[in-house]
């Protein structure tokens, strides 16, 4: 039976941080270079370090080695925590969707996220979402600047973990944002869109979106439309 690669973004798909995660990357600039940061960049569906390097380049910044803007993101994640916890939630229906499709055995659930891969897992573990998921088959934001590049690192992991290569049949993305969209279309993935972020249903939709879900809430909807997006997800499980 083949398997289906279903790859969850994170933040605006599965959960909510708030403002606490908007936040980690004026206090990490601050941290890294001595200047707060005086100019605002957008944040949904880019990578943490593209994130950081528009901040670096909007000062004027010179480069930062990269293991220190992975560190301090990182550190940055670790203290704001319990304010995160506090503040943020899981996405109605997250938890509810991930268990029932993790209860099927031709389906397999990672992430493919702009978060870095400490701060993909602590926040998947904050709110009980880490179960559902296999993070050893997913990508990361450290694994490339740009999300479309994380695909096929998604899917050679897959394929490594278990056994069993994947195309662009069998990969299917879930997002929130246009980007996500475009990652998965330059990636060569299938992807359904969940309007539970700052974009639209219709922009979504423009963006080139398979399948379009206004949330998670309905288990059954989210069930039926990975069925009908990824048909190998259909078959007996």
């Amino acid at each position: 039976m083949k398997r289906l690669l279903l790859l969850w973004d994170i933040d605006g798909t599965l959960i909510d941080g708030d403002r606490v995660c908007e936040a980690l990357y004026p206090h990490a600039f601050e941290r890294l270079t001595g200047r707060p940061a005086l100019h605002r960049v957008t944040i949904a569906g880019r990578t943490e370090l593209d994130i950081m390097d528009e901040l670096f380049a909007r000062h004027g910044v010179s480069a930062v080695d990269p293991g220190l803007v992975t560190a301090e993101l990182a550190a940055q994640l670790r203290r704001r925590a319990p304010e995160l916890r506090a503040t943020g939630r899981a996405l109605p229906g997250a938890v509810e969707a991930l268990r029932a499709l993790a209860a099927r055995s031709d389906v397999a659930q990672s992430v493919l996220t702009g978060n870095l891969r400490a701060n993909a897992e602590l926040k998947l573990g904050l709110f009980g979402l880490a179960a559902f998921l296999d993070p050893s088959a997913g990508a990361y934001g450290g694994d490339a600047r740009e999300r479309a590049a994380l695909v096929p690192v998604a899917r050679r992991r897959a394929a490594a973990v278990y056994g069993a290569g994947f195309d662009a049949g069998s990969t299917v993305l879930i997002g929130d944002t246009p980007r996500d969209v475009r990652a998965a279309r330059v990636g060569g993935a299938r992807v359904i869109a969940v309007a539970s972020g700052a974009s639209s249903a219709a922009e979504l939709r423009a963006a080139g979106a398979d399948a379009v879900l206004a949330d998670l809430r309905d288990t059954a909807a989210v069930l039926r439309t990975v069925r009908a997006v990824g048909p190998t997800a259909g078959s007996p499980g």
